[in-house]
């Protein structure tokens, strides 16, 4: 579906919001707005569908909003199995639970070949106009406030659009947030850098599998066409000695869990390893006549696979900020203030256990105690994976484990 351009120069807004960037956290921003009834124009310079990096593990809450706007149906009928167990190997003890909740027994890893295109899809068919193959070369603003964008199709045709409010939902280099000089806070290095590729007959039976060794770590799950993905990581401390060598460091990480190793073997590498290490950070999400949604506004490392999700999630909190400004039943400030503290007040303690988990290092005496009377119970097994599946806060799971730890009660979950 290809829009029109809009000029400025007629004095008149074309449209109540654009988006930029229509992936997992813009396509669904502009599909929710137009549900409501605004005049919304979405933009990307790919065209779909198309692949980007992303470990594309959808856990249950983010299989819940997919439910929630009708689309689950077409992303289960793509053929991504059901993900029912996680399996985490610690090297001393191991911890296997089901990520069952919100109504979900299971969890699912769509290619983002087929997902975004379906977002797309939807964006669309909610009335929203999708410009494919856009690049926005500049933000217009009236000298204090974001008023549109102006930006070129790949066959060299220009456009200008004016909108009240210009939503950035492109990503880790999101274009909107480096123009409006969007503030970071609460940022942390790169933690990680990590490898991923897909590989065909090697069957997981519904398991997500994760290996920690401590200075390395890898993990591997199902998803569409009967491939698996196995992502391997290793500290940034590490990238430069292994970067010339990104196969063989690859392999080398598998091969600390032999078993493992084994069945890699067995299996054929479908397509080459790809990899990335992203930043930790927040981003004030709003200024005058913008919006930061998905990671363009926040970002943590991928071990929990939780961006999927967080970018869900985001989108359903700007949309309905944004409704309440058009509506004028709020204020843009507090609106948007308002979906800010509801954001950080959401993911902070995941941002915080994630950074600690993707470090790799030994865990602390009384972790290790923790993590142990953990892996002896079942129930607590599956409390812990509904933790890194971004359903139970970790603080309340690990304050209740250790308040079963102080009274003796270590196999109670």
């Amino acid at each position: 579906m290809s829009g029109t351009a809009g000029s400025a120069g007629d004095g008149n807004r074309r449209y109540d919001v654009i988006v930029v960037g229509a992936r997992c956290a813009g396509a669904p921003t502009a599909m929710l707005l137009a549900r409501l009834g605004h005049r919304v124009l979405l933009v990307d310079r790919a065209t779909f569908p198309s692949d980007t990096i992303s470990t594309h593990l959808i856990h249950p809450p983010g299989l819940a909003a997919l439910e929630r706007w009708g689309l689950l149906e077409k992303v289960v009928a793509t053929g991504c199995p059901p993900i029912d167990t996680y399996a985490f190997d610690l090297g001393a003890l191991a911890i296997a639970g089901s990520p069952a909740g919100q109504g979900f027994d299971a969890s699912r890893a769509p290619r983002r070949t087929v997902l975004d295109k379906i977002l797309v899809d939807a964006a669309a068919e909610s009335g929203a106009e999708v410009r494919e193959g856009f690049t926005v070369d500049g933000l217009l603003d009236d000298g204090t406030t974001v008023t549109g964008i102006k930006g070129h199709a790949k066959d060299g045709g220009r456009a200008v659009d004016e909108a009240r409010v210009v939503v950035g939902a492109d990503g880790i280099h999101s274009f909107v947030a480096r123009a409006t000089g969007a503030a970071d806070y609460a940022g942390k290095p790169k933690i990680n850098a990590y490898y991923y590729a897909y590989w065909a007959g090697l069957p997981m039976h519904g398991t997500y599998e994760a290996y920690d060794r401590g200075d390395c770590a890898f993990a591997a799950w199902p998803t569409n066409e009967d491939l698996t993905m196995v992502v391997c990581g290793w500290p940034m401390r590490d990238f430069e000695a292994k970067r010339g060598d990104v196969e063989g460091n690859y392999h080398a990480t598998m091969a600390r869990a032999p078993a493992f190793a084994e069945r890699v073997a067995q299996a054929t590498r479908a397509e080459r390893i790809v990899g990335t290490a992203i930043p930790n950070y927040f981003r004030k999400p709003y200024g005058p006549g913008w919006v930061l949604v998905g990671d363009a506004g926040y970002l943590k490392d991928p071990i929990t696979a939780q961006g999927i999700q967080d970018a869900f999630q985001d989108a359903e909190r700007c949309a309905q900020a944004l409704d309440d400004v058009l509506a004028g039943r709020r204020s843009f400030d507090d609106a948007m203030g308002g979906a800010q503290k509801a954001r950080d007040d959401q993911v902070t303690s995941m941002y915080e256990f994630t950074a600690q988990f993707a470090t790799m290092e030994p865990p602390p005496p009384e972790m290790r105690d923790m993590l142990l009377a953990v892996s002896r119970s079942p129930a607590a097994c599956d409390e812990f994976v509904r933790v890194t599946a971004g359903m139970t806060p970790p603080e309340e799971f690990f304050g209740h484990m250790q308040e079963r730890m102080d009274h003796r009660m270590p196999d109670a979950a």
